[in-house]
Parts: structure tokens; C-alpha cells; sequence
């Protein structure tokens, strides 16, 4: 298992981390844990040795899960990551009391790398505001958190914000290839390398979605190589970059944990070759949207209840992917009967104020038509 040397922090965590987000369920939406244990052992049987999860996750059992299943093990094998749930922070004396009750969900007395979850330039400066940091750093000193960072969502100026208010001792950022330009993106890949921040990666197959393609990019795949999966391709794409020192996969099934493995024992950065052909996928799949749309809202309210930038976003990334399954959810119960380009009346209120003078209602017919044909589905 390729580890990686965080030389700020003096350790070498495997590049592989497990993600407890997506453990595999049973019928009636709980954690399968025998499955996730088994999971759990085979992956760190092979070197894995970065457990990751949170206090949301699984609708807050992922911890649990993780401290049952991990307590077997010696706690100096591994290193554990978790997150404060910000938004459950009202005063400071609530990181405290949150952080307690991790540590007894996770059956442990301290946390190796102890993230404050999901933040955004306004959600880190209300915990600014509140005098949250200097707990944390307080529980750092005292050595119940080994390591003291950040997971992050929302655009490079927030990120640089956050970023270089203190000496941060690790971050995660969303990084994939075709998210090089999203949030962070590359340009705050660069800026925590030049700042000696190590990097750990969420998303690095932008939740599936970069697993599993149409035809004509799988084949693109197979040209380099027939045996290896399309998920290895963007797990290694992330890991050729130096400043990479964690990559979570968060994995659902044990076929998901022998794919990883073998991407990680050993770790091959990607060839020039296969660069290549990775610009080339990219470029295809960002040809394949159909308008201009930013998001930015101008269009809206609709006057019929239709969700204009909403159904461009699927409809835009129906078409890029070309896979009907990565937009079910947000089509049929995101946007749903009520908000659905169907709905239009053809009014044109927002052809008239909208920035990129896009041909909104015959856009929406398309939409339309076009998901209810559901023509790409593997």
C-alpha cells in the first residue's frame, strides 16, 4: 500500500483512505455492519491505515459503527479522522460538548485528524465569531486531537480566507478532474502547497460519477488498458499530484475495496499517455453540454413554479455523462412534478432579463423531452 509522508506532521498515512459515507445498507436504510466490517478488515489487512468519517454520516451511526468495528484494533495502528458538525455550533461551549460525544460514539480518547466540517467563507467566520478556533486549539494542546484542520465547500476566494488565518495542519478539499476549476479547484491545490498545508482529497471520483461512462469513453479506457477500471483512472489523476497525501474512496461494496486496492498496491502516477487521454475525456464530456447557463438565478422566481436553473443543470449533466442514473434522484424527487421544465407557460419573463440571452423556453421544451426519453441508461 503506497503511503505518502506528511513532513510537517511527521507521519506517512496510506494514500488510500476509507471513507465511512457510503457503507453498505440494509433493506430498511441502516448500516450493513458485518459487511462494512469485513470491508473495513480487508482494507486495512492491505495497508489502509486512514479511517475517515463524521457526525452526519449515516444519519450519525457512521461513528458508532467505526468505534465498534475499530475498537479491535491497536489504536496506534491507525489514524482516525472526524468532523465538528459547524452547524450544530451555537455557542463555543457546544464544540466541547459535540466533540464528548464523538469520542464516546468512537470509543476512543482522542482523534488523530479533527476536521471542522464542510466549511464556507460564512459558516467559518461565524465560528470565528463565536471563539470556536481557540477550543479547538485548546483540545489540540491538550492532546485529545493530534491535528487540526478543515473539510471545505465553496469558491478559491474562501478557500484562501480560511486557508491562511492560521497554520493549519492538514485540509480536504473536492478534487477530480473534471472539478479542477469547482471550489478550491487547482488554483487551491497550489496555494496549500506553497503554503506546506498536506492535502487530503474527497470526491476524487465526484461520487461515482467519473466510475462509470457511455460507450465511447469507456473505450477511451480500454485503449490504455483493458483490465483497469475507470475509477482507478480518476483516483490516479488525483494521486500524481505530490501534495496529495489522502485519498478517500468512499467505498459501498467489497468489489469497490479489491478495485481500490489494486489502484494503491502499487501506486502508478499517470503516464503522459494517459493524461493525454484523460484532457481528451474531459474536453469530450464538457462538449456535450447543451447551454450556457450559469446559475446565477436572474431567471427566477418563475412565475409557473419552474426551477429554470435547476432542470438546466440536470439537463447539462444528463447530457455531459450520458447516464440518466446520476441525475434520477435530483430529476424525479429534486425538481419533481411541481418544478419541472413541463411546467412552463411559455411567458418569457426570463428570456428578457436573462444575462446570457439564452433561448430559455425552447431550452425547457428540450429539457423535457429529453429526460423523459431517458435515453442514457446503464
Amino acid at each position: 500500500m503506497e503511503k505518502r509522508s506528511m513532513d510537517k506532521l511527521g507521519i506517512a498515512p496510506s494514500l488510500l483512505g476509507f471513507g465511512c459515507m457510503r457503507f453498505p445498507v440494509t433493506a430498511d436504510g441502516g448500516v450493513d455492519e458485518p459487511e462494512a466490517e469485513r470491508m473495513l478488515d480487508r482494507a486495512i489487512a492491505a495497508g489502509v491505515n486512514y479511517i475517515d468519517t463524521a457526525y452526519a454520516y449515516h444519519g450519525g451511526e457512521s461513528e458508532r459503527v467505526v468505534g465498534r468495528v475499530m475498537k479491535k484494533y491497536d489504536r496506534k495502528s491507525y489514524y482516525l479522522a472526524t468532523k465538528l458538525p459547524c452547524w450544530k455550533v451555537e455557542t463555543k461551549e457546544d464544540v466541547e460538548k459535540l466533540f464528548r460525544e464523538q469520542l464516546e460514539k468512537l470509543q476512543t480518547d482522542y482523534i488523530d485528524f479533527y476536521l471542522m466540517h464542510a466549511l464556507d467563507g460564512k459558516g467559518f467566520r461565524r465560528m470565528v465569531e463565536l471563539g470556536c478556533i481557540p477550543i479547538l486549539e485548546e483540545m489540540k494542546a491538550s492532546g485529545r486531537i493530534r491535528y487540526l484542520g478543515f473539510s471545505f465547500h465553496d469558491n478559491y476566494e474562501a478557500f484562501e480566507e480560511i486557508l491562511t488565518y492560521r497554520d493549519w495542519d492538514f485540509c480536504q478539499i473536492q478534487l477530480n478532474y473534471m472539478d479542477a476549476d469547482s471550489q478550491a479547484g487547482m488554483k487551491g491545490y497550489r496555494l496549500a502547497e506553497e503554503r506546506q498545508v498536506p492535502l487530503v482529497i474527497m470526491e476524487p471520483v465526484k461520487g461515482g460519477t467519473l466510475a462509470a461512462f457511455a460507450g465511447d469513453i469507456m473505450e477511451k479506457f480500454r485503449t490504455l488498458d483493458p483490465e483497469a477500471s475507470a475509477a482507478s483512472y480518476a483516483l490516479r489523476w488525483v494521486g500524481s499530484l505530490p501534495n496529495v497525501k489522502v485519498i478517500l474512496s468512499g467505498m459501498s461494496t467489497m468489489e469497490q475495496v479489491e478495485d481500490n486496492l489494486m489502484t494503491f498496491s502499487p501506486f502508478r502516477p499517470l503516464s503522459e499517455k494517459e493524461t493525454n487521454t484523460i484532457d481528451e475525456i474531459v474536453a469530450l464530456i464538457n462538449s456535450r453540454v447543451q447551454n450556457g447557463c450559469t446559475g446565477c438565478g436572474y431567471c427566477m422566481p418563475c412565475p409557473a413554479g419552474v426551477d429554470i436553473p435547476g432542470n438546466f443543470r440536470v439537463w447539462n449533466t444528463y447530457h455531459m455523462y450520458q447516464n440518466y442514473n446520476m441525475v434520477k434522484g435530483r430529476w424525479e424527487n429534486g425538481l419533481g412534478d411541481e418544478k419541472q421544465a413541463k411546467n412552463c407557460v411559455k411567458c418569457g419573463k426570463c428570456e428578457a432579463i436573462c444575462p446570457q440571452k439564452l433561448a430559455v423556453r425552447s431550452d425547457l421544451e428540450k429539457v423535457q423531452t429529453d429526460l423523459d426519453k431517458k435515453e442514457f441508461v446503464f
